[in-house]
């Protein structure tokens, strides 16, 4: 029985990785990348920055911690409504569109020019690491299991995944790049970057993981299960982190690039999953008006903050 269904799995994934040979071309092309920023960046910063894996840490668990936070009034109430998830998820959406822009590109293009002496070269480590995340983030859309609320299952081998677990995984694909951006965000130590990034990411966790866990319930998942299953999404802030950092470890190459890879997939998964999702329900007006407001917010971190 158990070697029927490890058949059935690999077939499934030959079988979609055959019909998507695009996505499954740029996920190699993006694993290289990874495997390039990391034997560049020499795998985590040298004895004297450790301190800064500390603060990439921190900042990661405190996106757990507001994922978690966020999740608890699920154990009060066991719905919410549209019009409210959508404002709140728009919310979010802004606030990370703000943190790509001032947080991540534009440190990135400074840093790239600082790098090379010129602007377009500077600019292009940074659209290179774009192209990586968002390469990254097209392959794991399409290879990993998951389900939303709106859209339904997809990817590869579905059907054989308990429904909770497809929105755990769901969750998991939004969480990795924010993670992925702390932890690149404090790699060079610099909390003018790091700081606000971190903080903009943990207060749009909030509404993401009420969002998450109402989800859930909505589906018969019970109270604390709900709130559970939201922290463990949440866990993938603080491992991201880890990754992020690593990617860029001390290297002054690597670390326009990898601010430009965390960009690339946080716009990737504000554009592809969470903008879409706040337009399937009539309330497009209220949505545009939460994204505006997080933006806002975001902006007067960055320029209070950084």
């Amino acid at each position: 029985m158990h070697s029927t269904t490890t058949t059935s799995w690999s077939q499934s994934l030959g079988a979609h990785a055959r019909a998507h040979p695009l996505a499954l071309a740029g996920l190699g092309v993006a694993v290289l990348g990874l495997l390039a920023l990391w034997a560049q960046g020499g795998v985590l910063p040298a004895g004297q920055n450790h301190q800064f894996v500390a603060w990439a840490l921190l900042g990661g668990t405190a996106g757990l911690v507001a994922t978690t936070v966020g999740a608890l009034p699920a154990m009060l109430f066991g719905s919410l409504q549209q019009k409210t998830e959508d404002v709140m998820l728009g919310l979010a959406a802004g606030m990370m569109l703000a943190a790509a822009a001032f947080s991540l590109l534009l440190p990135g293009i400074a840093a790239g020019r600082e790098l090379t002496g010129n602007a377009g070269l500077g600019a292009g480590l940074v659209v290179l690491g774009m192209a990586l995340g968002v390469l990254l983030m097209l392959g794991l859309d399409a290879f990993t299991p998951h389900e939303h609320d709106s859209s339904g299952p997809c990817g590869p081998g579905y059907a054989r995944c308990n429904r909770v677990w497809l929105f755990v995984f769901a969750v998991a694909i939004h969480n990795l790049p924010e993670g992925m951006a702390v932890g690149v965000a404090f790699a060079q130590g610099d909390l003018g970057v790091g700081l606000p990034l971190a903080t903009a990411i943990a207060l749009q966790d909030i509404p993401e993981g009420l969002a998450v866990a109402m989800t859930l319930r909505s589906i018969g998942t019970p109270a604390c299960k709900a709130v559970g299953i939201a922290a463990l999404g949440g866990l993938l802030e603080p491992l991201g982190a880890l990754v992020g950092i690593s990617l860029v470890g001390s290297s002054a190459l690597a670390y326009p690039v990898g601010l430009g890879l965390a960009a690339g997939a946080m716009l990737f998964v504000v554009s592809h999953e969470v903008i879409p999702e706040t337009h399937r329900n009539g309330h497009q007006t209220a949505a545009t008006l939460g994204l505006m407001a997080g933006f806002a917010l975001m902006m007067v971190l960055d320029t209070t903050l950084g």
